[in-house]
């Protein structure tokens, strides 16, 4: 009988499955199974929506808001977003250029398949997002990794920029606060990438802005404020983050109108409108009290120093302090090659996947993120299973050899 998976087609055989995704399967696994495991690799926070969010999409179930949306979204919320765009940021865009999505991941997915041809290059700074390579070979483009260390902060630098752009260049995509480092490119930072990138006026740039709110610096930069490469510029944000809530999924983009209008023509073929109800309750999220974000940013800051704190009293950890995001990202290359009975550390995803067997931490290897040498920790949980994680994590490292 033929192989079921030669009847795949190679554009989905190409894909590496979310390494994010199965840790996080394999610890609830775990528990089901009655062991106590503490779980560091899911990136959504741990708090409940709003309650005003909540009770939006409720009104909007009572409303009879349960019909087809536009493709794009409601006129309603597209112009929220306008208004948060200019009073938080400085932008100014026309609802026009806001198209809607089922999550932010599908925006970015979007604007990859709307520009990238075969063999077209996407400049990807390492660490990066598991995703974005993958999305690049779906778009059958061609990834060229930029690695920047966590002795240069994982932030790239212009000439590492300028040295990876050839002719075939067709985006780069930035994360900023960036999932898996919580690295944050101040505005000296972005200028600098952007007087780059203005003297090469056909690279599009992707400006994954997720996390922006989750942010311990004075406040959000976007590279979207840079006039010299502004018409160039696609920003990729939504709810999840920002307002806990990461099972509504909404995302948007803000872009050129000829992307946007791109993004519109592709959805209309493969998914059509996001929920509407979701899109009621993001409207409320954009337009009613922000003291939500206020409130679960100064959690994760003070989790945030607490993780770092213990993460440096870990022998052999390499330890930044991460400007945002909810994650640390340690270099542990110090323990890549030693052995516990027999079993030695090749990586860290062989590392990660240890510690989840012994000592029942989940943490994510950073080989999906480009930085083999790294653990992606999140946390997105409470003080007290920071604490307990991080003793396990170094009781057990201690065991290596």
């Amino acid at each position: 009988m033929q192989n079921k998976m030669t009847l795949i087609s190679d554009r989905l055989n190409a894909l590496a499955a979310s390494e994010t995704l199965a840790m996080s399967q394999k610890s609830n696994e775990l528990k089901a199974k009655g062991f106590d495991v503490i779980n560091l690799s899911v990136g959504e926070p741990d708090f409940n929506t709003p309650d005003h969010i909540k009770e939006a999409a409720k009104k909007a179930i009572d409303s009879n808001f349960s019909f087809y949306s536009p493709v794009p979204g409601y006129p309603a919320l597209r112009n929220a977003i306008v208004a948060k765009l200019k009073n938080e940021n400085g932008l100014t865009y026309d609802a026009s250029q806001i198209v809607c999505s089922n999550g932010a991941k599908q925006s970015v997915c979007n604007t990859i398949l709307c520009i990238v041809n075969k063999g077209d290059e996407v400049i990807v700074p390492a660490p990066y997002w598991v995703s974005y390579v993958e999305m690049v070979k779906l778009a059958e483009g061609t990834n060229v990794v930029i690695k920047a260390g966590i002795e240069q902060d994982f932030k790239i630098t212009p000439a590492q920029l300028e040295a990876a752009i050839t002719p075939k260049t067709k985006a780069i995509i930035l994360c900023s606060p960036s999932n898996p480092t919580g690295s944050v490119y101040s505005r000296e930072e972005l200028k600098g990438l952007a007087d780059v990138l203005a003297k090469y006026p056909n690279i599009i740039v992707i400006a994954d802005e997720i996390y922006e709110h989750i942010n311990y610096t004075s406040k959000h930069e976007s590279i979207a404020q840079f006039d010299n490469i502004r018409d160039r510029v696609v920003i990729v944000n939504g709810v999840s983050k920002a307002y806990a809530m990461t099972g509504w999924r909404l995302g948007w983009i803000a872009a050129p109108k000829w992307i946007a209008d791109a993004a519109n023509k592709l959805q209309g073929q493969y998914t059509s409108g996001p929920c509407s109800i979701a899109q009621k309750a993001a409207e409320a999220a954009y337009t009613g009290d922000q003291s939500c974000i206020t409130d679960m940013r100064a959690a994760f800051e003070r989790r945030k120093n607490l993780i770092v704190k213990l993460a440096k009293e870990i022998p052999g950890f390499k330890v930044n302090n991460p400007s945002g995001a909810f994650y640390l990202f340690p270099d542990c290359s110090y323990y890549i090659g030693k052995s516990y009975e027999g079993k030695t550390m090749t990586d860290s995803a062989e590392l990660a996947m240890w510690l989840l067997d012994t000592a029942h931490v989940a943490c994510v290897g950073g080989v999906a993120f480009g930085a083999p040498e790294c653990l992606r920790m999140s946390y997105a949980t409470s003080d007290e299973n920071i604490e307990k994680a991080m003793a396990r994590i170094k009781e057990a490292l201690a065991k290596l050899k």
